[in-house]
């Protein structure tokens, strides 16, 4: 229940940036624009549960960048038409989503990770992450005087 909050957030600013962006400036009707909202806040909120947490904002940021001007490209060239420029649409997009992003980030790890053992931690898990102890014996090595 803690997730629906950020999820509808997450969905309601998607689609006023893509609306605003796609809709106005580009003339994409408004039923892709909301199928393109659906797809782009379910892939990305499985990101920022995942990923958000272990990397950090900035990171999670850059993807969020990465994955809107994917997913925004490939909903232009399968639903939006040849009438636009899809590459300009889906950068454009990206970028105002991203700066959304930052905030929404923010938003999460104050209220939904808050309790999480692993938000004080911007770095990465690394299971692999091996210990190396340096010693010396001197088990074998006698004193001089004892010669």
């Amino acid at each position: 229940m803690k997730y629906l909050g950020p999820l509808i957030i997450k969905f309601l600013m998607t689609t006023a940036v893509l609306w605003i962006v796609l809709g106005l400036f580009f003339g994409v009707t408004f039923g892709d624009i909301i199928m393109t909202s659906i797809i782009l806040t379910v892939v990305a909120s499985l990101g920022d549960l995942f990923i958000l947490p272990r990397i950090g904002n900035t990171a999670a940021s850059i993807a969020d960048f990465a994955l809107a001007w994917v997913v925004v490209w490939l909903a232009g060239i399968n639903m939006y038409g040849e009438g636009i420029a899809i590459g300009t649409a889906a950068f454009v997009s990206a970028i105002a989503i991203t700066v959304g992003e930052v905030f929404l980030h923010r938003y999460l790890k104050n209220s939904v990770f808050k309790d999480e053992k692993y938000r004080e931690s911007k770095v990465a898990y690394f299971p692999n992450n091996y210990q190396t102890e340096f010693s010396s014996d001197n088990d074998d090595v006698q004193p001089k005087d004892e010669k």
